[in-house]
């Protein structure tokens, strides 16, 4: 290791008067320092051979008996790549200054031009200068290690242009591409998202540009189609005055499969549930309730006038429980599962869900295109999700109109409910249970959600999900 007090200097020189020169002014500024010299490079050739001789630096003449210039150079740097070179020549050939420079070499001295302290200077420089080189290369091995290394799918992401900068051997091993094939994507060209080339920009733009480090959960698509569920988390991070992602890729596909395995199974204890409630309410509470009203039918032939009263009273409450309870039984057991037909339900959703007609509704369904891809499960998926969205739009966004259409795009079934309410911002608005639950039950379908909204722009839910 290099010492002020005392540092190793090999001296490759062969003019006597230039070495005692060097050597005495290196004794005025060091204290006993280990020189050592060489006349020829054949004999230094044989000094930086040995792996026991470690120099802190080279004091190197270009022309020595045996070779010169820039072979000279080359050779001297091959022997000893972490040593500090510094030539020390008679000629001041500016030109080949420059290039030895190239070459490697830690600085270039003219012997008419050096004095004890610029020698001093030019040692202690550089050899500081060459510690925190290998410190910084040792840094960089480091990180390239870890990133290479991981086993986990790692990428550098320009954040301007989506473009991959760097992937590493997991990532290509996950997703079947080459290094060079990455390298001319984009992030969007792996997303596996339902929505066109513009609106997956913006999306992933969204997504990949954020001050600090997040989590995101989304779908990929690998080279060959196959499509998987990742959990990304990633950083910004500055490589000159450039801002890219750094980010690590967590393969979740078996994960999520039993997580919806488990929700699946719950929701359908849950419809289940709420089915059989429904048809309770209306097949045995609304029988009992008609039973009464036939009861008090019967007491209108003997009821006195005050007596007729309450007993028409009792009817109209009786009335009022059976036009609720049947609501009731509806939204809990939608009846497109009977005898009504999906728009039918979907029509009374609608009128139930506003009673006091306070603002327009509108429903489209394109059933022709639509009827032979429906399911059960479909058509549930999207009668819930409806009706969840309407709650949403009747507790926050004060709307005057709300159109629900239920279509075909492509190769997907997709559902959209709008709003012309107060809208608001989708990056400041906390999202509740209520928008959770919705992208559950289009996640179960291998469905995406889609939410757009903007301050006074009213809101726009879509729900797509892929024709099977």
């Amino acid at each position: 290791m290099f010492s002020l007090e005392s540092p190793s200097l090999l001296i490759i020189e062969d003019n006597p008067g230039d070495y005692f020169l060097i050597q005495d002014y290196l004794e005025e500024k060091f204290n006993a320092p280990k020189l050592t010299q060489a006349k020829r490079f054949a004999e230094a050739e044989i000094l930086l051979s040995d792996p026991k001789n470690l120099y802190d630096i080279i004091l190197l003449d270009l022309t020595l008996p045996d070779k010169t210039g820039e072979d000279l150079i080359n050779s001297v740097v091959s022997k000893c790549p972490q040593t500090p070179v510094i030539i020390l020549t008679g000629f001041a050939n500016l030109e080949f200054s420059i290039r030895s420079l190239t070459l490697r070499v830690s600085d270039y001295l003219l012997k008419d031009d050096i004095t004890a302290s610029t020698l001093y200077k030019s040692i202690i420089y550089n050899i500081e200068r060459k510690k925190n080189t290998i410190l910084l290369e040792e840094s960089e091995k480091r990180y390239s290690d870890l990133f290479q290394l991981s086993p986990q799918p790692m990428w550098m992401l320009d954040i301007e242009t989506l473009e991959f900068f760097q992937v590493n051997e997991a990532a290509v091993k996950q997703y079947g591409y080459t290094e060079q094939e990455f390298k001319k994507l984009k992030l969007y060209d792996i997303m596996k998202d339902d929505f066109d080339i513009k609106e997956k920009f913006r999306l992933t733009k969204e997504v990949a540009y954020q001050p600090n480090a997040f989590k995101g959960r989304f779908k990929h698509q690998k080279k060959n189609g196959e499509r998987i569920d990742v959990d990304v988390y990633g950083n910004v991070i500055t490589i000159n005055n450039r801002e890219y992602e750094s980010a690590i890729v967590i393969d979740v596909t078996e994960k999520i499969k039993t997580e919806l395995k488990v929700t699946r199974a719950i929701i359908k204890t849950q419809e289940d549930e709420r089915y059989e409630i429904g048809t309770e309410l209306h097949d045995n509470v609304c029988q009992i309730l008609a039973s009464s009203q036939l009861s008090l039918q019967m007491l209108f032939d003997k009821a006195n006038p005050e007596q007729l009263s309450w007993i028409k009273k009792s009817k109209d409450m009786i009335d009022m429980a059976l036009e609720e309870i049947r609501n009731i039984s509806h939204r809990l057991a939608p009846s497109f599962f009977d005898e009504k037909t999906m728009e039918e339900s979907f029509m009374e959703l609608l009128e139930d869900s506003n009673p006091d007609l306070k603002w327009e509704t509108s429903l489209n369904i394109d059933f022709a295109a639509i009827k032979s891809h429906l399911n059960q499960d479909i058509e549930l998926a999207f009668f819930r999700i409806t009706q969840e969205q309407i709650r949403n739009i009747i507790k926050y966004a004060f709307a005057k109109h709300i159109s629900v259409s239920i279509g075909k795009q492509n190769n997907y079934l997709e559902l959209s409910i709008k709003d012309d309410g107060v809208g608001f911002d989708p990056q400041t608005v906390r999202r509740g249970i209520g928008l959770a639950n919705i992208r559950r039950r289009a996640e179960l379908l291998e469905g995406s959600m889609l939410l757009e909204s903007a301050p006074e722009k009213g809101c726009t839910l879509i729900i797509r999900i892929p024709i099977q």
